[in-house]
């Protein structure tokens, strides 16, 4: 409880007040109760075992994201100040009394993004089985990518191809791509799979240059989709046989665009059509709001391949955590969230 002390005439009005924690702190609270995926089994290697666990750094990487913080630096420097909120989530930082120094907060983040895409995944499927999106829909997943600009200047294909760097705010690690809507980009592809119904609920994520075909990461994202899917929705580039006996062997149907000039001839183009239409409406709306929540529309605030896929994948991990505690405290799951996260 908190004590406010209100001055009048005749003396002291003393008013007893429960203090509510903040967004951040309630969503930092819920990794603790996380699902983790299994860990793949790693040859043992030689040197100094870790002391802290990962959920530690994934509370980190939340206070990263909502406070648009860029390094372990900014991080400490933030939960350094002398507000309780910021001694409530310092508090939530430690692990057997103990407190990771700077360096061991850069070294555990910049590995975060090898697990980061199991953890979506896992996330997911445990919110498909939370919140029951398919009750009244068909169990139908889109897949399909977004393209994000690069921080700085951008490396045109001439200078590439010589091996020279006009500038050093270039961004090397990044690649091109033509979109439909936006033309030629120089950045990052952010690949999704996102549930198909009235809830955008991102089932699996990973992060490559622009240049990146979308097939041939395919299959990392088929393989974190919930047992439940039955329909895996995506354009032309997942019309592979390679994608299409993926999906077969764990009983999907993959339904891809086809290649070729418009219209079609063959029997089943009403039916892609409508599937089509399904896809295009949960991709375009989870990425704009995604997008809108998390400045996705500007260029990003990383440099490197790394960094880069630690904002983007954290976002994402970010998004899943505020369906899961806005299902828990009965509020919309699409309208609001937005202004839910901006205010954290």
């Amino acid at each position: 409880m908190e004590i406010t002390r209100l001055q009048f005439y005749g003396g002291d009005l003393m008013i007893l007040q429960e203090r509510q924690e903040s967004v951040l702190v309630l969503l930092v609270r819920l990794v603790d109760r996380l699902p983790v995926p299994p860990r793949p089994a790693i040859p043992s290697r030689r040197g100094r075992r870790n002391v802290y666990s990962d959920r530690l750094f994934l509370k980190a990487l939340v206070i990263l994201i909502l406070r648009r913080l860029r390094s372990a630096y900014e991080l400490l420097s933030v939960l350094e100040q002398p507000t309780s909120e910021m001694q409530t989530l310092r508090s939530l930082l430690f692990e057997s009394g103990r407190f990771p120094c700077r360096r061991t907060f850069e070294r555990r983040l910049s590995v975060l993004p090898r697990t980061l895409p199991a953890q979506i995944g896992c996330l997911g499927r445990f919110l498909v089985g939370l919140l029951h999106p398919w009750q009244e829909h068909g169990r139908a997943a889109a897949c399909d990518s977004t393209a994000l600009q690069a921080k700085g200047g951008v490396w045109h294909k001439k200078d590439r191809e010589a091996g020279v760097v006009p500038h050093s705010s270039i961004d090397t690690e990044a690649g091109w791509t033509k979109s439909g809507w936006h033309g030629w980009v120089y950045g990052w592809k952010l690949h999704l799979a996102v549930v198909v119904a009235n809830v955008w609920i991102p089932l699996a994520a990973l992060l490559t240059p622009a240049n990146t075909d979308d097939g041939e990461v395919a299959p990392e994202l088929l393989r974190e989709l919930p047992a439940e899917v039955r329909y895996v929705l995506g354009d032309h580039l997942y019309n592979r046989d390679e994608l299409r006996k993926l999906c077969e062997e764990r009983g999907r149907e993959l339904v891809a665009s086809r290649y070729g000039k418009y219209p079609h001839a063959d029997g089943g183009k009403e039916i892609r059509r409508v599937f089509h239409k399904l896809r295009s409406v949960a991709n375009e709306n989870f990425n704009e709001q995604f997008k809108g929540i998390f400045d996705g529309h500007e260029k990003v605030p990383t440099k490197g391949l790394k960094k880069t896929q630690l904002w983007a994948l954290g976002a994402i991990f970010v998004y899943q955590l505020a369906l899961w505690y806005r299902f828990e405290n009965q509020l919309d799951l699409r309208a609001g969230l937005k202004p839910f996260l901006k205010a954290a």
